[in-house]
């Protein structure tokens, strides 16, 4: 719901409509923008050019609250895995997980899920409730969850649903050296797209190329399929601005990249250093 401040449950359960038997719905709750009570996340603005803040709030009553107002915006009555958007530091994970529990009890959802957990919140958590997924960032540049996160999720059978594993757009290729950023792009305050970066990243996608020629795909699909392929990843969650874009993406899991040629991407990625 925090996407679009709704719009985009609403634009998914009107495209559903007559085909709910069809599809698996995955939405977020505890990112609040029309409650002041929780932990204060961030200011923006909503649809209508609205100066909103934004806040961490997972209390018992926001979530059955929030679950009511996605199951009207999706037009349905259920939910197949409900996931926290982020840890709310005022409220106890259990308050938040047995709310849920009661949700899954009472039929409106199927799955209890979370984003952007560490190791330590899922042990915390799964004091209270069984959970199949963890949501968090992933990408050859960005592997940080490799060192306990993963380990960890192998060890107690919970997915890896893994965000941004084109991180943003650079890995596509097609953010280059001197790239025009339109004012307001958050992406240029990130690590990844300071100028240095930008460069040895370039550099490091001109290795793989080869791969994409032999293999006649483009250097979005061969990180998608590097990124499903590696040990806890259960999906890869891309971003697309286009139709086009989408049916690109879709066509990463057509092909499997082999031994060889993980270990010839392994090795570039384990030469590539960034400057922080």
């Amino acid at each position: 719901p925090a996407y679009g401040f709704g719009q985009s449950e609403e634009l998914i359960g009107s495209v559903i409509k007559s085909k709910r038997d069809k599809v698996q719905i995955l939405t977020k709750y505890g990112l609040r923008w029309n409650i002041k009570k929780g932990e204060f996340f961030f200011d923006t603005k909503d649809n209508q050019g609205n100066s909103v803040a934004m806040y961490r709030s997972s209390g018992k009553e926001s979530i059955i609250y929030e679950c009511e107002q996605s199951l009207r915006r999706l037009k349905t009555d259920y939910i197949d895995l409900y996931q926290i958007h982020w840890h709310d530091k005022t409220t106890p994970a259990r308050e938040t997980m047995e709310a849920v529990k009661s949700l899954i009890d009472s039929g409106k959802v199927r799955y209890a899920g979370v984003s952007n957990y560490s190791a330590e919140l899922l042990e915390e958590a799964r004091r209270t409730i069984s959970l199949c997924s963890d949501q968090v960032p992933y990408s050859m540049v960005n592997r940080a969850i490799e060192t306990d996160l993963v380990p960890y999720c192998l060890k107690n059978k919970i997915s890896i649903l893994a965000y941004s594993p084109l991180q943003r757009g650079i890995l596509t290729g097609k953010i280059t050296p001197g790239y025009t950023f339109n004012a307001g792009d958050s992406r240029v305050d990130t690590l990844y797209y300071q100028p240095e970066n930008i460069e040895r990243i370039n550099s490091f996608l001109s290795a793989l190329k080869p791969l994409t020629e032999k293999r006649a795909i483009t250097l979005s699909q061969l990180v998608i399929n590097w990124t499903i392929q590696q040990p806890g990843i259960a999906s890869a969650l891309v971003g697309a601005r286009s139709p086009q874009q989408v049916e690109e993406n879709v066509k990463a899991v057509d092909f499997m990249l082999d031994a060889e040629e993980l270990k010839f991407i392994n090795k570039q990625i384990s030469q590539l250093e960034l400057v922080h």
